[in-house]
């Protein structure tokens, strides 16, 4: 959601001067945070996530689903009631919730066991205050945002003054200023509307390339960017989004750590660096945009464009005059380099070059910043503060955050390096009166998927990978390069079934035993020997599957015995299954988190199938498809009704529901909770 501070939004024009006041006080509040908690230790494992709903409103009658633009009264009802255990908080789009644990989870098995049950709770809680024609689901993109005519719950015409959308009202967006000051100041520092193109699935009956989408009102003269979709931003063969409501307006699965102090936080932000692609692809959930379907399964690169204000200059597509750099990425993408100086962290895994403002890394380091978090600040420091609000101009930069925040918080890429909020009390060097949040990095790739057990099952998963990595010393670099062409490789249609991955051959790299943590005891490392001395890099990964990578492709030798024994890569979830060994988990409760794993193991091996996947198939089966990539109202209405039946946990093993994307779980769920209960009886 971001920084939602109090006050006066500037437009661009105003705000523009001021980046650099921004960025200079924005780094020397990061600098006295840095001072304040970079020796501090000890900080308890705690964790928690972020799953994002839409508001779908119903016209049962006309057999239409549309999102519901209630956001702000279904916010107001939840503030007048108690709700034990969740928090909801707004988001870019007035159709969106986004729903918390009111407090984080701490990293015993135990409370891992109690995910689902509060996802649950934040559904039901969310849907008592929503009228009746209105349900939460948690569907990472709505086909039909942005199709001619009516879609949203009331209607607006798309012709507001802040995104300029020829598809997409104003009226979408939160009505909080941040958001429609962030959308019109994104347009106007790029110097036109996003222009966001995903490539079309063309189907038997699709009319034949070069397809020019005829929903696309070319001729419309309202705002000078009307023109940008005729002259060129619109492409051939490819759904054309130009608003970053299309973007903003996803929902996503997001993940939390705190790590007991700052060095544990860097290296597991490297570590789970290079598993953000292959979880997308793995979660994939977002095959249709604009009333099409399209030949991708993913919204990353959707809601990198949506947000991208680089100007051509910073595009490359004019010579450097006016601009600062020229930068190769959105501000929402993939992260660009490690940050960690672990002895597992070779040179060359930072393969990619980085731009970064050479002031802000020598203030930096003159302050003591090691150099790879030093480059990593003074890379997200190259951005512009996009939203500066008038009254927040002023502040004290041994207590504030906010001007550190403001560039912070719209660096959105997979990983999130997290500082811990600091506080007024800190600056009398008190260690008791420091802020009980630690050093946190936020797992943010994960599309969000239709059921509260499956979003469950995934949480679980990374948090479970996350306890292995540390417990076993694990290493998952690969060169940064190869991160970003998995990224783009786990867009792919079907990603999960044709396309592989570059991923680490040998994760047992170092030789050492883990520190004590305040909940668990010392693991031995399962691995003999570390050394980088004549190994090329390119010899370290290689090409896997997603079924290799989540389940292994590696042979067992009894000779050696234990994971050691593993001769090949074991699969994550060896790792994982490993790692509970370790923990002595009572069989029942062992029991319930086998049915979260299969699920994971099922979808990697294809014999489930990705919600993309499904999504697709659903929309191709109906009979109201005419096989030419649409997605009719007829078939939008269906489709969100059967995912709020599956949601009730409804049709899990029946074929033409949903049996294809979650097949058995119900038999195996009875049969752990029996096994449970029976465990408890003893």
């Amino acid at each position: 959601m971001g920084l939602l501070s109090v006050g006066t939004p500037l437009p661009w024009k105003d705000a523009k001067p001021l980046a650099d006041y921004v960025r200079f006080h924005g780094i020397e509040q990061l600098i006295n945070i840095y001072n304040n908690y970079k020796d501090c230790k000890g900080y308890v494992l705690l964790w928690g996530d972020e799953v994002e709903y839409m508001v779908i409103s119903y016209d049962d009658q006309n057999r239409v689903a549309n999102l519901s633009l209630r956001q702000a009264q279904i916010l107001e009802e939840l503030a007048k009631f108690d709700t034990p255990g969740v928090l909801y908080h707004p988001e870019y789009g007035r159709y969106m919730l986004e729903a918390t644990p009111s407090k984080p989870y701490r990293g015993t098995i135990e409370d891992i066991c109690t995910v689902e049950a509060n996802m649950k709770s934040r559904r039901v809680i969310a849907r008592a205050h929503m009228l009746d024609n209105e349900v939460p689901l948690t569907v990472t993109s709505f086909p039909r945002l942005g199709v001619p005519g009516k879609f949203t719950e009331p209607y607006h015409e798309p012709n507001g003054p802040a995104s300029r959308s020829l598809f997409l009202p104003d009226e979408i967006i939160n009505p909080h200023p941040r958001f429609p000051t962030l959308t019109a100041n994104i347009r106007e520092r790029r110097g036109s509307k996003v222009a966001i193109n995903v490539p079309l699935f063309f189907d038997t009956k699709t009319s034949p390339s070069p397809w020019i989408d005829p929903n696309i009102p070319f001729d419309r003269d309202l705002y000078p960017e009307d023109s940008n979709a005729r002259d060129g931003a619109a492409l051939p063969d490819h759904i054309y989004m130009d608003s970053m409501g299309f973007g903003m307006g996803c929902c996503c699965l997001q993940i939390t750590f705190q790590a007991t102090d700052i060095e544990e936080a860097r290296n597991l932000y490297d570590q789970l660096a290079p598993l953000g692609p292959i979880m997308l692809a793995l979660t994939a959930a977002s095959p249709a945009y604009r009333g099409y379907l399209s030949d991708q399964d993913c919204r990353w690169n959707v809601i990198a464009g949506s947000v991208d204000d680089r100007t051509p200059e910073e595009r490359g597509l004019e010579p450097l005059k006016n601009a600062r750099f020229r930068i190769p990425k959105s501000r929402y993408d993939s992260i660009d380099s490690y940050i960690s100086e672990s002895p597992l962290m070779r040179p060359e895994y930072n393969d990619i070059p980085l731009v970064i403002d050479e002031k802000i890394r020598d203030r930096l380091l003159e302050a003591d910043f090691p150099t790879p978090l030093a480059n990593h600040f003074a890379h997200l420091f190259i951005r512009d503060p996009i939203v500066i609000f008038s009254d927040s101009l002023e502040q004290d930069d041994a207590v504030d955050t906010d001007h550190f925040e403001n560039i912070q918080s719209t660096n959105w890429q997979t990983m999130r390096f997290k500082p811990p909020p600091s506080e007024p009390s800190h600056v009398n060097g008190n260690d008791s009166k420091k802020s009980s949040i630690g050093w946190r990095v936020e797992f943010r790739s994960m599309e969000v998927q239709f059921t509260d057990f499956e979003n469950a099952a995934f949480s679980i998963f990374i948090v479970l990978v996350t306890r292995a990595i540390l417990s076993f010393g694990l290493n998952f670099l690969v060169p940064i390069s190869k991160v970003d062409e998995n990224m783009n490789v786990a867009h792919r249609r079907e990603a999960v079934l044709n396309e592989k991955f570059w991923f680490r051959k040998n994760v047992f790299t170092f030789n050492r035993t883990r520190p004590a943590s305040p909940i668990h005891s010392p693991t031995p490392s399962i691995s003999s020997g570390f050394s980088f001395v004549n190994t090329p890099v390119e010899d370290e990964y290689e090409y896997m599957s997603i079924d290799e990578i989540i389940n292994g492709k590696a042979t067992y030798c009894e000779r050696c015995g234990g994971m050691s024994g593993m001769h090949g890569f074991p699969g994550l979830l060896a790792l994982v299954q490993k790692y509970l060994d370790t923990m002595n988990v009572e069989i029942g409760i062992r029991s319930r988190l086998e049915v979260y794993l299969t699920l994971i193991s099922k979808r990697a091996s294809g014999e489930l199938d990705t919600t993309a996947t499904w999504i697709r198939k659903y929309v191709r089966s109906h009979p109201d498809y005419k096989f030419d990539s649409v997605v009719s109202d007829q078939i939008n209405y269906d489709l969100m009704k059967t995912i709020e039946e599956i949601t009730k946990e409804k049709g899990w093993d029946e074929p033409d529901v949903a049996g294809s994307l979650l097949g058995t779980i119900q038999e195996m769920r009875a049969k752990s909770s029996h096994e449970s209960n029976g465990t408890s009886a003893q």
